[in-house]
């Protein structure tokens, strides 16, 4: 009889940034969150070096507001980090490609982002003429600077032995070799297999009921937009602390 393999553990030490961190998970449109979050984290980790690892837009109703007070924040706090997710990386495709990219997003909460901009005449399946036109419109509308700001958000962020992800990365591989697909939309092994370099991967994309930190891996999306439940990790001097804003 041959006996089950023992699954893998982890065998990196504590994790250990170069300076205290207080990493926000997946907002989705979520302002009462976001804004109760800064209160506490200015009280709890004023600090630290606060990172937010993308999902900022879709699903929830304020997407155009949760993205102003984050530039307004990074105005305040320049060394904030804000990590391209998914969904702004379907938001920047519709901005290149309408037509290709456009019906996509709106599948996928772009609705919600689009409705917070203003009104568009669109639905989750539309033509190609009213996707370039609800397209040229959103141009119009948007605050200056917004696209440029949004296509220039970094997909990793490493301090110490911790890594800043939005969904994921190859368990395999180092992590200034991760494809972008790994990093913004998931690997099929994170969070199957261990990794080997001691390095601690903190993510979201993906809801947990609670978070978690698990074999090195911090999972931090509770679902903000449906569960009104907003998570950050706060890490410093080894230890890992979860606090949450409600959005009510």
């Amino acid at each position: 009889m041959t006996e089950a393999p023992l699954p893998q553990r982890f065998d990196g030490g504590a994790p250990a940034p170069e300076g205290a961190l207080a990493i926000v998970g997946d907002l989705h449109g979520q302002l009462a969150c976001l804004d109760r979050m800064i209160d506490q984290l200015s009280e709890r980790a004023g600090s630290s070096r606060w990172i937010f690892v993308g999902d900022f837009i879709d699903r929830g109703d304020h997407s155009a507001e949760v993205l102003d007070r984050l530039r307004t924040l990074e105005s305040d706090r320049p060394d904030t980090v804000f990590l391209l997710g998914n969904h702004e990386e379907m938001m920047l495709a519709f901005l290149r490609d309408p037509e290709q990219a456009g019906n996509r997003w709106m599948r996928h909460g772009g609705l919600q982002t689009m409705a917070s901009f203003g009104s568009f005449q669109l639905g989750v399946q539309n033509a190609p003429e009213a996707l370039r036109v609800a397209r040229d419109r959103l141009v119009e509308v948007m605050p200056e600077g917004l696209q440029t700001w949004l296509a220039g958000r970094p997909r990793w962020f490493e301090s110490g032995n911790v890594a800043v992800v939005h969904a994921g990365a190859d368990p395999a591989t180092p992590m200034g070799l991760q494809k972008d697909q790994s990093l913004t939309w998931g690997h099929r092994a994170f969070g199957q297999q261990v990794r080997k370099d001691g390095v601690w991967v903190v993510h979201g994309h993906t809801i947990v009921d609670l978070p978690q930190e698990k074999n090195g891996v911090i999972s931090i999306d509770t679902g903000a937009y449906a569960t009104g439940r907003l998570t950050a990790a706060l890490i410093a001097d080894g230890q890992v602390e979860f606090v949450q804003a409600r959005a009510q």
